[in-house]
């Protein structure tokens, strides 16, 4: 067995959301979740199929960020999983519907950081062991901190 690391792109003022799945009709149904939770969200998303032809299968409402979404599922290439690439919203408005896709095993990670996909690879094919996501802490939030995180949240409109 061979371990590696693969690092994904994220699009520009974008996050990536990175998971496992199980089936074909995969591509179909995160379309429809993401189109119906958050419809001015531009993506691509992309999945990796494990049997059968093994192609990589995609869709999306915006040509670039479904091509980035095909460019890290390549790099990845291991069965199974899928890459959405988007703009114009955040993943925490799309989880909780991704989670209900009956297809999705589950996630990797949902980030704009830099992250890495952490990959064994065998004579049969490679799998996602994880992600390394970001940095590690450099410390632990003093008062001034957690006002600034507090100070955030409101700005964006998830605290009052």
């Amino acid at each position: 067995m061979e371990l590696k690391t693969v690092r994904l792109e994220i699009p520009e003022n974008g996050n990536i959301i990175f998971g496992q799945s199980h089936f074909i009709k995969t591509v179909e149904d995160l379309y429809e979740a993401i189109v119906n939770t958050v419809p001015q969200m531009k993506f691509g998303l992309a999945f990796c199929e494990a049997s059968g032809a093994c192609l990589i299968r995609c869709d999306g409402n915006d040509e670039a960020l479904k091509a980035l979404a095909v460019k890290n599922a390549a790099a990845v290439a291991a069965g199974h999983t899928f890459v959405i690439c988007l703009q114009n919203g955040y993943p925490i408005n799309l989880l909780a519907r991704i989670k209900d896709v009956p297809e999705v095993v589950g996630l990797f990670c949902a980030t704009a950081n830099t992250v890495e996909a952490v990959i064994a690879e065998t004579e049969l094919g490679r799998g996602v062991l994880g992600v390394i996501d970001g940095e590690k802490p450099k410390g632990v939030e003093g008062p001034a901190d957690v006002e600034w995180r507090l100070s955030l949240l409101r700005k964006i409109g998830y605290k009052r």
